[in-house]
């Protein structure tokens, strides 16, 4: 089906579907830029409240030493971007953060360690956390690496909502930014969060150098799992020096919010993550990206070793475009 600007935004459905080509993502990308912003906002509106954002952490509970060479990541060991290999924080260490958080207004606490996968004793010490973070009313999430079946049926039963593990690009480009694991790798680990009965956390990354059709072919590959991730970050690139990426071009900021409002469309269901790289954006930028769909925001200083806009600003933006956290 042809989805010229002709086409009835009635078109575009709001609900779920997994059966979407690259054709028609292509087509949605093609859209005159206000109608494919009121299409996602319509989608939007049917599956969420327009003025509601949801507030997560992100804490790094393991820094630095990873053994993956992923060419956008300051916390790989193969490169060197100034950032110091530490030991996984201490439970009391994390709560303290997971409190604060949730006084400054977050939901949900995300945990990232820069690990290839988990080692059970590691494990063990990362399920305390979570059971901890649960304790205080907040919803989990955590992003170790490639996990087993047997590791993510463990996080399940400490009672972990969510797992991040992103796809990052398109099957096709994704060689040009890892070598360490496959595209496989990741859909294995994603079949086995989704199998053990775990929410997934799943995006990816644009502004690589990636053209237009691999931004296409990410979203058709996300839209077409099984099941969509009921949580989809869309990040952009936060070049750091000593990375290969260091000195990507910058993605046109509009090309970013189409970006945001063909995800939005193809799973309207999930929760759009507008994630890393909201330091460089404009406010008029992640106002655009609110009316396309993205209805969740990171705040605090870090996104795990890279720079975010402080809670002050966030709150003050969103009270300026009138919206608020969601509960």
């Amino acid at each position: 089906m042809s989805l010229s600007h002709h086409t009835s935004p009635r078109a575009i459905s709001s609900l779920p579907r997994h059966d979407w080509t690259r054709e028609e993502v292509r087509d949605l990308f093609a859209l005159p830029f206000p109608e494919l912003i009121f299409r996602s906002a319509q989608v939007h509106r049917e599956n969420f409240d327009p003025t509601e954002v949801q507030i997560s952490t992100l804490l790094s509970i393991k820094t630095g030493g990873c053994p993956e060479d992923c060419a956008y990541c300051p916390q790989s060991a193969k490169f060197d971007t100034g950032v110091k290999a530490e030991r996984l924080m201490d439970l009391d260490a994390v709560l303290d953060e997971a409190r604060a958080a949730k006084a400054g207004g977050a939901s949900r606490f995300c945990m990232g360690a820069a690990w290839r996968s988990p080692k059970d004793r590691d494990l063990d010490k990362v399920c305390a956390m979570v059971e901890g973070v649960k304790a205080l009313g907040m919803e989990t999430c955590v992003t170790l690496g490639m996990l087993t079946g047997d590791q993510a049926r463990r996080l399940r039963d400490c009672g972990l909502d969510y797992y991040n593990h992103n796809l990052d690009t398109s099957p096709e480009y994704y060689g040009e930014i890892i070598t360490t694991r496959t595209y496989q790798d990741r859909l294995d680990t994603l079949g086995h969060v989704r199998n053990a009965g775990i929410h997934v956390c799943c995006g990816g990354i644009v502004g690589m150098g990636e053209g237009p059709e691999d931004r296409i072919g990410m979203i058709a590959t996300l839209a077409s799992l099984p099941v969509h991730p009921e949580s989809v970050p869309i990040n952009m690139l936060v070049r750091v020096e000593g990375t290969p990426l260091a000195s990507a071009v910058t993605l046109d900021p509009l090309d970013f919010v189409r970006t945001i409002a063909v995800t939005r469309i193809c799973v309207p269901a999930s929760v759009v993550r507008l994630s890393a790289g909201r330091e460089d954006m404009s406010e008029e930028t992640q106002a655009l990206c609110f009316l396309a769909g993205a209805n969740s925001i990171f705040y605090g200083p870090k996104l795990l070793t890279t720079p975010n806009p402080g809670r002050d600003s966030d709150m003050a933006l969103l009270d300026k475009l009138g919206m608020r956290p969601m509960d």
